[in-house]
Formats: C-alpha cells, sequence, structure tokens
C-alpha cells in the first residue's frame, strides 16, 4: 500500500550531537621540530647533489608529520551515552563518579599513583586530567585517566549523559 500525500512519512533520526568533543593536538614546538627533522633529511643527504637533498627535505619532513600528526589526532567525546576515548568506547553506565585532576594531581596519576590495570589515555603536553572509577564489577579495569585541557567540560558531559541515562 503506498501512503497518500497527507499521511506522515517519518524522517531520518539524526546523528547524535557529541556533548563533549575535543581533540588532544600536538603543540606547536612539536611542528617546529618536525620542520627540523626535515632540515636534517636534507642535510644528510645534501653531499649527493640538489635533487637527493630536496628529496631528504621532503621524505623526512613528510615522515616526521605523519609522525606528529597521528599522535596528535586522538579525541574524546561523549556522544549517545558513551565516553569515547581514542579507541576505547566505555558505556556512561558503568563509570562512577568523574573527579578532576590540576596539574600536580595529574602528575601524580601518571606516575607513582598509576595502577598498571587502568586505561590511560594521556598526553604530556597536556597538564589537566580526568579521572573516572569504572563501576563495573565485571571489568578489571579500576580507573580511566583522560588528558584534557577541558577537564571540567569533560566532567559535566559525562554527569548529564549519566544523569540522561537513569
Amino acid at each position: 500500500m503506498q501512503p497518500s500525500a497527507s499521511s506522515p512519512v517519518p524522517a531520518a533520526a539524526p546523528a547524535a550531537a557529541p556533548r563533549f568533543d575535543e581533540r588532544l593536538t600536538a603543540p606547536g614546538s612539536w611542528w617546529v621540530i618536525t620542520a627540523l627533522l626535515g632540515l636534517s633529511g636534507g642535510l644528510v643527504l645534501f653531499p649527493l647533489g640538489t635533487v637527493p637533498m630536496l628529496g631528504g627535505v621532503i621524505a623526512a619532513g613528510a615522515l616526521a608529520a605523519v609522525a606528529v600528526s597521528s599522535y596528535g589526532s586522538v579525541r574524546i567525546r561523549v556522544v549517545a551515552g558513551s565516553l569515547v576515548a581514542g579507541d576505547a568506547r566505555i558505556p556512561v553506565a558503568a563509570l562512577g563518579t568523574p573527579e578532576v585532576l590540576d596539574a600536580e594531581e595529574a602528575r601524580a596519576w601518571r606516575s607513582y599513583k598509576a595502577d598498571p590495570r587502568a586505561f590511560m589515555l594521556l598526553r604530556s603536553y597536556v597538564p589537566l586530567a580526568v579521572r573516572i572509577e569504572v563501576a563495573d564489577p565485571g571489568d578489571p579495569t579500576p580507573y580511566v585517566y583522560l588528558s584534557s585541557r577541558d577537564p571540567e567540560g569533560l566532567v559535566e558531559a559525562v554527569e548529564a549523559a549519566r544523569a540522561e541515562g537513569r
């Protein structure tokens, strides 16, 4: 049976917008080092002539840029009732209360207080972090440690997603 012109046609459900979305990009100083590595590649091949030198600049610069870009492409999102951090996807219902860590406390949790079973998405160039206990008794992971430039925003998003899921 064909729907008549007046019958409602269900629209496609829109994709859930993330409550929080952060990309932990590499700092600008790393890109300066990348350029210097490219120059080093050219200097190594300088005795062989101009064309090999330019090839060395391009090849070394491109390899360094790919490495820095891939390391700095990790994202943290709270979307559709889940915390997505890098490749990990954790339902917010399995998480406990999130805790904002200042620079000193974050350093402690990624060094001498760290548990080797914890899921840690850390970037040394991001001084602040969030620590969230894992409340799922079947999961051996004690907590999630996430470096974040906006830890308060991440905590608010996780709390809002947990409240919505109840």
